[in-house]
């Protein structure tokens, strides 16, 4: 009986091809299920916002509460009450939430439209377009979020600007940089805390997506 050679019997092994678990058709298979599910998760991310700002837009449908912080930021600079003012401040404020909440709307419509659209059965090319369409999109939503922030910073300001130059008012020094700081700190922290939570909500599902993409890069860079 021959002697057995454990050294011999391991090279051996070694040497037998592995065969791949599974092939390109099935990860192309799975990725392409992942991604769904990627982005079905941001879809209903956005759908919990739409419908969380919609209850929150109904208790604040008439903003008072706006409307006296822009009544004392008035009184603080020296101005006199102007009820013409603070009421149209009212509708550009109102004006702007109703467009958030569409805009908001518009955007959970596209990603359901791009959760409807990735089929498992669809090719690797159409696959990675809808990918890279989506990821588009949902930065145009974050950044979309951020124009309406400082379009509300502008809206406020012009207001603050329009009442002070129609009543001849020259506010003290250091009351208007109290105001004008103010103004600058509230809208850099509103965009940093819309960033934060876009990073990590939305970020994490992206980053997981860019991952799915990066493989399937690879994949047609084999097949071309």
């Amino acid at each position: 009986m021959p002697e057995f050679d454990l050294d011999s019997f391991k090279k051996t092994w070694q040497e037998q091809p592995v065969q791949p678990k599974y092939d390109d058709k099935e990860i192309l298979q799975m990725l392409n299920r992942k991604s769904r599910n990627y982005i079905k998760y941001i879809f209903w991310i956005s759908v919990v916002e739409f419908l969380f700002f919609s209850v929150l837009g109904l208790f604040y449908l008439f903003p008072e509460e706006e409307s006296d912080s822009f009544r004392k930021m008035l009184e603080r600079l020296g101005a006199q009450e102007a009820p013409e003012v603070e009421n149209n401040f009212g509708h550009a404020y109102l004006a702007i939430k109703v467009l958030s909440l569409l805009i908001t709307a518009y955007f959970v419509l596209k990603f359901y439209q791009n959760y409807r659209r990735i089929k498992i059965e669809e090719n690797l090319k159409g696959l990675i377009t809808r990918i890279i369409k989506f990821k588009t999109t949902v930065n145009a939503f974050i950044l979309i979020s951020i124009v309406l922030l400082l379009i509300f910073t502008f809206v406020l300001t012009a207001f603050i600007f329009y009442t002070l130059n129609s009543q001849n008012i020259q506010p003290s020094g250091s009351n208007l940089t109290i105001i004008i700081v103010g103004i600058v700190v509230s809208t850099l922290l509103g965009i940093s805390m819309i960033w934060l939570y876009y990073r990590l909500v939305y970020g994490t599902i992206i980053k997981k997506l860019d991952k799915n993409l990066k493989q399937l890069k690879e994949i047609d860079s084999q097949e071309s």
